[in-house]
């Protein structure tokens, strides 16, 4: 009798992780790499949000927590989502987890059951289906193209949907492809929601304050509220307040999810830690001015990285609206070979021989559903980014 769970076999290691592991290594070997597959901000956190969580500290903040969070947590949430996105949440309707991938898995464990189907579009973040699949569930994937900016389309949501779908997931601004969906967009999609009332709604809103020009971020059940009934609405501190480490995500939907998500997370970890949870208090209430400014240098990031890139043999590069992610087709240099005599097959193919050959570390996109693609996270500096970019250039012009 096999030792290990069944469900193992249904699931795949995360690849954003294992490309950053495989540069680490090299980096150890003495190779000049360049990593480009982390999806972090690499500012530090700011100074009041470190100080808050030493003076928690200091206090004493250091025993248990409430399973779902702190009180004061809570009601920062509450007051978060309705300063910036309109929507009336209770302290009650939040919950407070290790991270927006804590709050996917509860939310998953404590509604799947076999044969339940899970709309996923594609490129997708990679932990979705494999959370969807270690919870019993169906992830049915809803391509999108490169045309449409990476973003799923009406027709496309309503075809997808079976008396057996539970769950909607939505990501805007996406990881990976960096896509962000407009009012009018976001409203094209809530109205086939309404005529589908089994079928629930699960935002990942973590990149919301990633948005470039005049975009303005929206979210489902701001924009429908008569879908705020059956909308999960997601949320953390670490991209925007670059807080990964911390380990701090929050959602808010209706109270009887929430009891079930506590109830699962209870018998799982208990509460957040509690000297992260201090610090996010500060984070939501305290000054928001460096978000600007941190949204700035990123978008001239983007910029960089889009107009190198396009000016790079075989790639095509859009524009994303948010995030801090690109991810380029690299189509028109499938089947060509390396100056190692390698023919790239497909987009792992490429990615593999550009961190061999280049020592530029990026992830590919079939990873994420999608490909031929692959997806730069520029969340690094303008000089790292821009050799990056060059010795892209260059590997792409030495294949034939």
């Amino acid at each position: 009798m096999a030792f290990l769970a069944a469900a193992l076999d249904r699931v795949k290691p995360s690849a954003t992780i294992a490309v950053s592991q495989k540069a680490r290594e090299l980096k150890a070997q003495g190779r000049d790499v360049i990593g480009l597959g982390a999806g972090e901000p690499d500012f530090d956190t700011p100074d009041n949000i470190k100080q808050a969580a030493i003076d928690a500290i200091n206090r004493g903040e250091t025993k248990y927590t409430p399973i779902s969070g702190i009180p004061q947590l809570r009601e920062a949430i509450s007051a978060k989502f309705k300063r910036e996105n309109g929507l009336d949440y209770t302290a009650a309707q939040t919950i407070v987890a290790t991270g927006g991938k804590q709050v996917l898995f509860n939310a998953f464990m404590a509604t799947m059951n076999p044969g339940d189907e899970v709309l996923i579009p594609t490129p997708y973040w990679v932990s979705y289906p494999e959370m969807v699949l270690l919870c019993g569930g169906t992830p049915v994937f809803i391509e999108t193209t490169i045309e449409d900016g990476f973003k799923l389309t009406a027709e496309a949501l309503e075809k997808a949907i079976t008396p057996r779908t539970k769950w909607f997931l939505f990501n805007s601004p996406s990881n990976p492809s960096g896509g962000a969906y407009t009012h009018e967009e976001v409203k094209a999609l809530t109205d086939v929601l309404l005529r589908h009332p089994h079928v629930w709604v699960m935002t990942d809103d973590m990149y919301e304050h990633l948005v470039y020009g005049d975009f303005t971020f929206a979210t489902p059940a701001q924009v429908e509220p008569a879908l705020y009934d059956r909308t999960l609405t997601i949320n953390g501190v670490s991209k925007a307040y670059a807080m990964t480490g911390w380990r701090i995500g929050y959602a808010a939907g209706p109270l009887s999810l929430m009891k079930a998500m506590d109830m699962i997370q209870g018998q799982q970890t208990s509460g957040a830690c509690s000297i992260a949870q201090w610090a996010a208090v500060e984070a939501l209430n305290g000054p928001q001015d460096f978000i600007a400014s941190n949204r700035t240098i990123f978008q001239g990031r983007r910029d960089l990285v889009v107009s190198m890139l396009n000016q790079a043999t075989g790639i095509e590069c859009p524009t994303p609206e948010g995030a801090f992610y690109v991810y380029p087709s690299c189509a028109s240099l499938i089947g060509k070979t390396t100056e190692a005599g390698q023919r790239l097959e497909t987009d792992a193919d490429f990615v593999s021989a550009l961190l061999e050959q280049e020592g530029v570390a990026v992830v590919q996109g079939s990873a994420f559903g999608l490909g031929p693609n692959f997806r730069i996270s520029y969340a690094t500096s303008d000089a790292l980014l821009e050799e990056a970019c060059k010795r892209i250039q260059r590997f792409c012009a030495s294949l034939r």
